[in-house]
């Protein structure tokens, strides 16, 4: 493989990848880092910053300082691109050969592949998955099995990608003796193998940027967009992004995000369990923001009612799409009456979100496209989107999205048990290289494993009680992770052993019972990846 300067690959490029990481895609990867990672560190440290503010009884606000860009009315988001026009199901899922292949076939208008939070960041999966990209957009990927050989049908869905949020390194990569922003790993290697071909086919490089909160890490993404196309000699504006309001603070931000990318924007999408994580993490020294269960949490309490009714109406009013949030049941072949409790709750979550002016929708397992898909067609007809639904009722204060009270809600045993089992079950297959897992007949990533590590860390460090009456201890959940861990051993039999269970219950503990909160259980679970 050749090399080029300042540049070190810390791990063996698998056969066949080579090319992947030739010279020249290095060469505009270490041009990214180069240029954009003195303000990536500074924007993360602003972060820190801010979370020290919080822990002292800030609390955020609209900001003063933008109040122009939000009351002028003078200017929208990009045109859209042709092929997003209609979003109304999108599915997403790793960037994994069968899964790239079945999720294209689905029937849903965009697959977005993950780098992100159902990716595992192994070395194997980050390569073979920007592989798997290429083959995608060239329609030459297939995969075989005994029973089968997969591959593309004449129809396909739209292709997005998302790399990881800017938190993450990539350490298998070096550039004058740094890890690499895995962003811009992943960005960088997709646009210089694809940005071309894609323009090429008619359609574009099109991305979903995660984890952001603020405008100006929407304006750092916007500037590695700028920088990267003309590196590339391609039209300003080819790019285009959808960022996910999956952070509280991006939350009080969403038109300053939209105004910061506005030449390349496809608009916003509410990514509800990143969302739910990052309430807990914010304010997880703050006894009087505790939430209860994850699973009363839901998308029709008032504080995520007013979230996702902001959201529409932010995006709409500039002329940008309102995406919906994820559908994480994975149907049963086993149990019919588990599917049909479960189908019925998919239901009405997509009907909501249709009505409320949402212009499409996420789901995790395609079986669930025809769902979705059937309950936008009754909203939408021919129409490709709803973006005149101006939501001008919606009218969202402050204290509507930090009010974190849900009726009735309470923190139980089982809530506990399951946030446990769940996140237990997760590092495992993440330490396996699996990052979305089938769990209790839902689709676990990293985000519902955040959710669950973290309301652990909330509950003990805050003396919650259950409503059984004990108090969430360390030594109570020490207990539990015993008694969970005895339940898996006996329903996955013989195929226990291949996993590192000691090793997933060091990581739980250090991220759910350590007095110090670490900002993702990633970070540290990343150091244990080949």
């Amino acid at each position: 493989m050749a090399t080029t300067r300042g540049v070190e690959v810390k791990a063996r490029v698998p056969a066949g990848l080579e090319e992947i990481l030739s010279a020249d895609a290095l060469n505009l990867v270490a041009a990214l880092h180069r240029e954009f990672d003195p303000t990536r560190r500074a924007l993360l440290a602003r972060r820190a910053e801010r979370q020290a503010r919080l822990d002292a009884g800030e609390r955020p606000g609209f900001l003063e300082e933008t109040r122009e860009i939000r009351e002028r009315g003078d200017w929208k988001v990009a045109p859209v691109a042709p092929d997003l026009r209609d979003r109304r199901v999108e599915i997403t899922g790793p960037a994994e050969r069968k899964m790239m292949i079945n999720a294209l076939n689905s029937g849903a208008r965009v697959f977005m592949a993950d780098f992100e939070d159902s990716n595992s960041p192994t070395w194997e999966n980050l390569v073979q998955g920007q592989r798997n990209a290429i083959d995608a957009i060239e329609r030459t990927i297939t995969f075989e099995t005994p029973e089968r050989t997969y591959r593309l049908n004449e129809e396909i869905a739209t292709l997005l990608i998302r790399p990881r949020g800017w938190h993450l390194p990539e350490r298998h990569l070096e550039v004058d003796g740094e890890p690499i922003s895995g962003s811009l790993f992943d960005f960088g290697l997709f646009m210089f193998h694809n940005a071309r071909r894609l323009l090429q086919k008619g359609s574009g490089p099109y991305f979903y940027l995660p984890k952001l909160e603020s405008h100006l890490e929407a304006r750092l993404w916007n500037d590695v967009f700028k920088f990267t196309q003309d590196a590339l000699g391609l039209p300003q504006g080819s790019i285009r992004a959808t960022v996910l309001i999956e952070t509280i603070l991006a939350a009080f931000e969403m038109e300053e995000i939209l105004y910061e990318l506005r030449e390349h924007s496809s608009g916003l999408n509410a990514g509800r369990w990143d969302y739910i994580f990052s309430l807990i993490k914010k304010f997880r020294n703050h006894s009087d923001m505790v939430l209860p269960d994850r699973a009363q949490v839901t998308m029709t309490v008032p504080f995520m009612r007013a979230y996702t009714e902001l959201l529409v109406r932010t995006c709409h009013r500039r002329e940008a799409h309102a995406m919906g949030g994820m559908a994480a049941f994975i149907p049963s072949r086993k149990d019919p009456e588990v599917n049909k409790v479960a189908l019925t709750k998919v239901r009405e979550d997509k009907v909501r979100e249709a009505n409320d002016g949402f212009d499409g929708t996420w789901v995790a397992h395609p079986d669930l496209v025809p769902v979705a898909t059937e309950v936008f067609d009754s909203v939408l007809g021919e129409r490709p989107n709803q973006v005149e639904c101006q939501r001008e009722d919606v009218s969202v204060e402050p204290d509507q999205l930090l009010d974190f009270r849900v009726p009735g809600g309470t923190v139980t045993e089982a809530g506990l048990r399951n946030n446990v089992s769940v996140a237990l079950q997760y590092l495992a297959s993440w330490l396996d290289g699996n990052g979305a897992v089938a769990i209790f007949n839902l689709m676990e990533d990293a985000a519902t494993a955040e959710i669950s590590r973290s309301q652990v860390w909330q509950w003990q460090r805050n003396g919650v009680r259950l409503a059984e009456g004990p108090p969430v201890t360390a030594d109570l959940v020490r207990e539990i992770e015993d008694e969970e861990l005895e339940k898996i051993k006996e329903s996955l039999g013989d195929a226990y052993g291949r996993y590192r269970w000691d090793e997933a219950r060091r990581l739980f503990e250090t991220v759910a019972l350590a007095d110090r909160f670490d900002e993702f259980l990633t970070l540290p679970a990343y150091q244990k990846l080949d």
